[in-house]
């Protein structure tokens, strides 16, 4: 007859091993990659992104629609060098390239979406290309 045997997971070495070092403080020798972070939502016409995007100007940011992906594409530039005889103590602001791309369900057209951004937050209204209309075959 087999035996049965219950298994504890808390009891396991390289669970108590996952959470020993979970608490302990992170630090990074070097700056996180920036992300652009997003909202997308969907209305009638087609589908409104709000990007975050900080610091960007908006002759540094590009957007390119390709069918149904759409990639947004920033050089964020550090403003702000030290001064002769100044000497920086601590700089947490990013700087550098920034990139997003995503896919949506449907075809874009091009000509009809828009762009803006202010303060900080890209506004891209994008509408959906019109289904092309079906045509009736002839039976032969």
């Amino acid at each position: 007859m087999n035996k049965l045997i219950s298994y504890d997971p808390f009891a396991d070495a390289a669970f108590d091993d996952l959470f020993r070092g979970f608490f302990k403080p992170v630090r990074r020798a070097t700056p996180s990659p920036v992300s652009v972070r997003m909202d997308v939502s969907e209305n009638d016409k087609g589908y409104v992104v709000h990007a975050e995007i900080p610091g960007a100007r908006k002759e540094d940011i590009q957007v390119t629609i390709e069918g149904n992906q759409v990639t947004i594409g920033a050089e964020v530039k550090r403003d702000v060098e030290p001064k002769e005889g100044e000497q920086r103590l601590r700089s947490e602001r990013c700087f550098g390239s920034v990139y997003r791309s995503f896919t949506l369900p449907v075809e874009l057209d091009e000509g009809a979406s828009a762009a803006k951004f202010e303060n900080g937050v890209l506004e891209l209204t994008l509408a959906r290309k019109a289904a092309p209309a079906g045509r009736k075959l002839t039976i032969q």
